[in-house]
């Protein structure tokens, strides 16, 4: 079992930056696959940006790519995700997850969550 918790979002204006922070308790968080994932009024979850099964690697939906970086530390237990020039599109509840397998954009691979953060980015 993993439970996580996200903190670190707000209300900012257009172009300006948040940092999203996720801790993790209960198993290790090393030994999890970890992505951020965003979910608008009425739409859809959406993936935002991961790391990969083994960390070596990050991935990014177009629409944050450049402007957002996901990151950890193992050592707290805690996962990143710095947002950088954002846009009123970027308002959303977002999500940090953990997975043990699948692709890391499918928000049914991931089977920890938290209860997410709203971020609010007026124009």
């Amino acid at each position: 079992q993993v439970q996580l918790v996200e903190s670190g979002g707000g209300l900012v204006q257009a172009g300006g930056s948040l940092r999203l922070s996720c801790a993790a308790s209960g198993r290790s968080f090393s030994n999890y696959g970890v992505g951020w994932f965003r979910q608008a009024p009425g739409k859809e979850r959406l993936f935002v940006a991961a790391f990969s099964w083994n960390g070596d690697n990050t991935y990014y939906a177009d629409s944050v790519k450049g402007r957002f970086t996901i990151s950890r530390d193992n050592a707290k237990n805690t996962l990143y995700l710095q947002m950088n020039s954002l846009k009123p599109e970027d308002t959303a509840f977002y999500y940090c997850a953990a997975r043990r397998g699948g692709p890391y954009y499918y928000s049914s691979s991931y089977e920890y969550w938290g209860q997410g953060t709203q971020v609010t980015v007026s124009s």
